[in-house]
């Protein structure tokens, strides 16, 4: 045999045991979630103190929920659930009124349902879980469980929007719950034609409206509806944070967070928030202060920003909506 059948045949034999490797993790990886689901069948373990990361889309969610999830103290499952989510109260079931829940549609069962879900995949009763559509069901989820944490992370008009934008480009990621949205999408004249990001109340109303209209609607309906909930919540289990200030100093604003959620800034998650901004969990979205103002959407934002000067306000920037918190 040559020596290029040699290495042929050892390539072959590295790939095969490669494939059974894989293949003995991914049924052992089941074999666990199916015995901590079982477990949970016959213990009925309560959900402890979860934390919940709100906000609209494009706000640094993903940034903190992933630095979040770092920790060992807290289950994640390191992605989100939407359709485990939806399989509960899908928009449909309210003849696509909005992604609005409120305690009113909080049930015993949907409780059951989340608290096993992260209990069969992570092994704990402790859990952090985000999505873009939480921010408009605050009021169900506390009354799903009354002792969760909210993580509220805040984000300037201006930058959001030029992401929220960018995102209303890119449907197959953005709008993949929309397909069978029973309306007809004519934003920004036509040019984008499935809804993305969340539906608040009202969304009908913005169906063949500018883009940064659109992105503004949605800016203000989620950050007013997360305000509004934010008075039913005890102040131990509400934190909000500013994006602005994650970016400028990441140590200092991940650590009080961690603090306050009682879990332990260890020298791993040190070294994690030393080195947040070096990479993006988005390669499509840098991180970057101020961004918008150079980018090809400055002018539609800029016409817009006078509409969110008040929202703005309440979330605590300075009224001529730039950034600056007051």
């Amino acid at each position: 045999m040559s020596t290029g059948d040699t290495a042929m045949e050892q390539n072959a034999v590295a790939r095969f045991w490669l494939k059974v490797d894989k293949t003995v993790r991914h049924h052992a990886k089941k074999t666990l979630t199916d015995l901590r689901g079982a477990w949970w069948d016959r213990t009925r373990l309560r959900a402890e103190r979860p934390v919940f990361v709100v906000s609209g889309s494009r706000s640094g969610t993903q940034m903190l929920y992933k630095t979040l999830t770092e920790s060992s103290a807290i289950g994640s499952l390191n992605r989100e659930i939407y359709a485990v989510w939806d399989r509960l109260h899908h928009p449909a079931h309210k003849d696509w009124d909005s992604h609005v829940l409120d305690a009113s549609d909080a049930r015993d069962s949907d409780r059951d349902l989340i608290t096993r879900y992260f209990y069969a995949h992570t092994g704990r009763t402790r859990f952090v879980d985000k999505n873009n559509q939480h921010g408009l069901a605050v009021p169900y989820l506390h009354a799903l469980f009354p002792d969760a944490t909210f993580v509220y992370i805040k984000r300037n008009p201006g930058d959001t929007l030029n992401s929220m934008i960018e995102g209303w480009h890119r449907p197959e990621r953005f709008g993949t719950w929309a397909r069978d949205l029973p309306a007809q999408v004519a934003v920004d004249g036509g040019r984008l034609t499935r809804w993305c990001h969340y539906l608040p109340r009202g969304w009908r109303d913005y169906l063949n409206a500018p883009v940064e209209e659109v992105c503004a609607f949605q800016y203000e309906a989620i950050h007013r509806d997360i305000l509004n909930a934010k008075a039913a919540i005890p102040s131990g289990q509400w934190i909000e944070v500013f994006y602005e200030d994650i970016v400028r100093n990441p140590t200092d604003g991940l650590f009080d967070i961690f603090d306050r959620l009682d879990l332990p800034f260890d020298e791993g998650i040190r070294a994690h928030a030393a080195s947040l901004l070096d990479k993006p969990y988005d390669p499509l979205f840098e991180i970057r202060l101020e961004k918008w103002r150079q980018h090809a959407h400055a002018g539609k934002i800029e016409r817009v920003l006078p509409s969110l000067q008040r929202i703005a306000a309440d979330m605590g920037y300075a009224t001529d909506t730039r950034g600056a918190a007051a």
